[in-house]
């Protein structure tokens, strides 16, 4: 059985583009991706390098709906439906044939599972080999209606600061991967190994926040990190308060045995929730929605005027210290 590129393409990736349009079956080299009347494109890349984004045990279905994944996280920090995703793989020419066969196809059934999830196709890519590590490269294809678009720019002071879900799950749950962190409680283990590896992009309340957020964005670098992006795109800053941060019963379990991990609220990666300003006097709309959602919407500080990025403990004291406001580096 052949495992060459066009066999892998009409194998396993075909069947994930469907015949019609906008990929034909992969039959061309492009797509072609028609938007709807009053629709501005939305369009996002991210790419994961083995042992720098994920680990080499890391299972195939799970790596490819966490590539997916991220990216329809960035389609909901600007608020954005989801429409398609084109996808580059560079496997390692260390692979043997079958090793590619087999991984290609439990790489592309999770490609399937989160396509039927997410409602949306694959509009093309390619596939490579190469001497160095296994490298996953997906851009994603979104619609946001005309001028409707969330952006990082936007906020006002006084406006308050929210963020969705709970926040350091993903980094602890690559600890326990990693092998640097036990927990022996397993049902707080897996929840927060399944954090790390399957986020859970927050489309429906990008699309919600479309007409109530002064500014918007997922957190991919850790809460500090990327606060701070909303802070410089708006030329303001933020007082935060450490007590009011979110964390799952999990996480506080091992805050409990493991004080110094804390940190991982709001300096860990992998978070994947949505970070958003809003005015104060539309406070109530964000506690409706929360309930409409059913998901925990949680304030935890203001923007200010003045450019500085405060995390204030209970003595209202800042506990950043010297480089622990940059979050995940990419280099």
């Amino acid at each position: 059985m052949s495992s060459g590129e066009f066999d892998l393409i009409y194998r396993y990736f075909a069947p994930l583009a469907g015949e019609g349009a906008p990929a034909f079956g992969l039959q061309d080299d492009a797509a072609v991706f028609q938007t709807e009347p009053g629709q501005e494109l939305v369009l996002t890349k991210d790419a994961l390098v083995c042992s720098v984004h994920f680990l080499e045990t890391d299972a195939p279905d799970m790596l490819a709906r966490k590539a997916l994944r991220v990216n329809l996280s960035d389609l909901a920090g600007m608020g954005a439906d989801a429409k398609g995703y084109l996808l580059a793989l560079a496997l390692p020419q260390k692979m043997t044939a079958e090793q590619r066969r087999n991984w290609v196809a439990a790489f592309t059934k999770g490609l399937a599972q989160d396509q039927q999830e997410f409602s949306l196709t694959l509009l093309g890519g390619d596939t490579v080999s190469t001497p160095g590590p296994l490298t996953i490269s997906l851009t994603a294809l979104g619609t946001v209606p005309k001028g409707r678009a969330l952006h990082r720019f936007g906020a006002r002071a006084g406006d308050v600061i929210y963020v969705s879900g709970t926040l350091g799950d993903s980094a602890i749950g690559l600890a326990l991967r990693q092998g640097t962190l036990e927990e022996p409680d397993v049902k707080c283990r897996d929840f927060l190994v399944d954090r790390y590896l399957l986020p859970q992009p927050r489309l429906a309340l990008g699309r919600a926040l479309r007409d109530l957020a002064s500014a918007a964005m997922d957190i991919s670098d850790g809460l500090i990190a990327d606060l701070r992006h909303i802070c410089e795109a708006s030329g303001l800053g933020a007082r935060i308060f450490e007590s009011d941060l979110p964390f799952s019963p999990a996480a506080g379990k091992v805050f409990e045995r493991f004080p110094a991990y804390n940190k991982k609220v709001w300096q860990g990666g992998d978070d994947y929730e949505m970070l958003f300003t809003v005015p104060e006097n539309r406070e109530k709309e964000v506690t409706a929605l929360s309930q409409e959602l059913g998901l925990s919407l949680t304030r935890i500080g203001q923007m200010t005027q003045s450019r500085e990025l405060h995390l204030l403990d209970q003595d209202h004291r800042d506990v950043l210290q010297t480089g622990e406001t940059e979050g995940f580096s990419h280099f």
